[in-house]
């Protein structure tokens, strides 16, 4: 009867199991040369869900990664995958998919169960959809650090289906029905993973909301030595982020066509670029992308960054806190975690506010303005040594070690 019911336990934390719900006893040193599967979504430039990627791969030297799409320029993978082995899938192979890749979103599923990770110590899922389904053997650890449950399938179906325009007609009728298969293979598979990791609270919340687990939350890594700090601020506001609708930068630039005294500069491009410039008034310049350096630069000398969209963490916001540069956004999502809120924080490092209207934001670049002297460069460049690659890196192997342990009990 105790076997039983050891075991019965154990099969139960594996199901719904949190960093509090592990082992107290004293981990085993983590194996960093064990020879692990990464499995990510796709790779189609390297932005924040890569540069989580790259560091993971960093812990571990021995680390292959498997992803659907790779489409990573060879100058990227020389600076940050070095002697890092690449597996895409077969339709990485397709004529001309770079274009089209994410309309093959209903495929996905069944291309990432052709990964045969099984022979591998362990597999690391890096998961904003997909990656989490890969078939893993029951004895082998799987730590899934994600990104965010798969938006277009869940709470944002809606939002999606209106931006690309797909009412009930057939064809939007076709993609709802897609979306619903998906969902139920996304909620089969949620259990897989001995362990998920959240990059931010919201995450964490809308993993709890979907599948019924807890999650840990680890931020992902900053790279602060990248990133000076400086206090001699230019007049100018920025924003910085790829130009898609739920990025919401067309708010940003209403807000400023009302108030043309204060200038705004748009870092990125993206779908919504051709709109955006033909809405923006004399006060408003787009730089378009801009060279790490040139962006650095930018982020630094900026008065304030400015973001109106709901990102599920937003390295980018971290990255202007870092370069001392305060935050006014929309208070959901993972700038609530990144900004010491004024009026709540005894060092606040930016505004945060309620609703995603021109109102709400103009009220908040006013209070930002009103602050004086109470938000400092240097009280956001210590708030942002929470998010360090030191910090990540502890994270990730602690919590790797704690996967390994429950298979040993189990």
């Amino acid at each position: 009867m105790l076997h039983e019911r050891s075991s019965d336990l154990a099969v139960a934390a594996r199901v719904n199991v949190a960093m509090e719900e592990l082992p107290a006893a004293p981990q085993p040193a983590v194996d960093r040369y064990a020879k692990i599967a990464v499995v990510h979504d796709w790779c189609p430039n390297f932005r924040g869900g890569e540069r989580v990627l790259a560091q993971i791969c960093k812990q571990f030297p021995n680390a292959e990664v498997f992803t659907l799409f790779d489409f990573l320029p060879a100058e990227v993978k020389d600076q940050y995958f070095r002697d890092v082995e690449f597996h895409a899938s077969a339709a990485n192979r397709i004529p001309m998919v770079q274009k089209f890749y994410r309309s093959l979103f209903f495929f996905c599923p069944f291309l990432i169960e052709q990964f045969d990770v099984t022979g591998y110590d362990a597999v690391i899922s890096s998961s904003a959809a997909f990656s989490r389904g890969v078939i893993t053997r029951p004895d082998q650890p799987h730590l899934c650090y994600v990104h965010s449950p798969v938006r277009y399938a869940w709470d944002e179906q809606f939002s999606y289906l209106q931006q690309g325009k797909l009412g009930f007609g057939p064809k939007g009728m076709l993609y709802r029905y897609m979306l619903h298969r998906l969902r139920t293979w996304d909620t089969r598979t949620a259990h897989g993973p001995d362990l998920m990791l959240a990059n931010s609270n919201y995450v964490r919340s809308r993993i709890q909301h979907i599948y019924g687990r807890d999650a840990r939350v680890v931020y992902p890594p900053v790279a602060l030595g990248e990133l000076p700090c400086v206090e001699d601020k230019d007049d100018y506001y920025v924003s910085a982020s790829f130009l898609a609708p739920y990025k919401r930068t067309d708010l940003v630039i209403q807000a400023f066509n009302e108030t043309p005294s204060r200038r705004l500069i748009v870092v990125g491009e993206g779908q919504q670029s051709a709109s955006l410039r033909a809405m923006a008034g004399p006060n408003v310049t787009f730089s378009g992308f801009l060279p790490r350096k040139e962006y650095v630069d930018t982020l630094t000398r900026a008065k304030a960054m400015v973001f109106a969209g709901c990102e599920d963490f937003g390295i980018a916001l971290a990255e202007a806190q870092a370069c001392g540069t305060p935050l006014i956004a929309f208070g959901r999502g993972g700038a609530a975690d990144i900004v010491q809120r004024l009026g709540s924080s005894p060092e606040p490092t930016g505004v945060l506010f309620k609703a995603q209207t021109v109102e709400h934001l103009k009220e908040a670049v006013d209070r930002f303005e009103d602050s004086g002297e109470m938000i400092t460069p240097r009280a956001c460049a210590r708030n942002a040594r929470r998010f360090s690659e030191e910090n990540f890196d502890s994270a990730i192997l602690e919590s790797f070690g704690a996967v390994q342990a429950l298979h040993e009990i189990m």
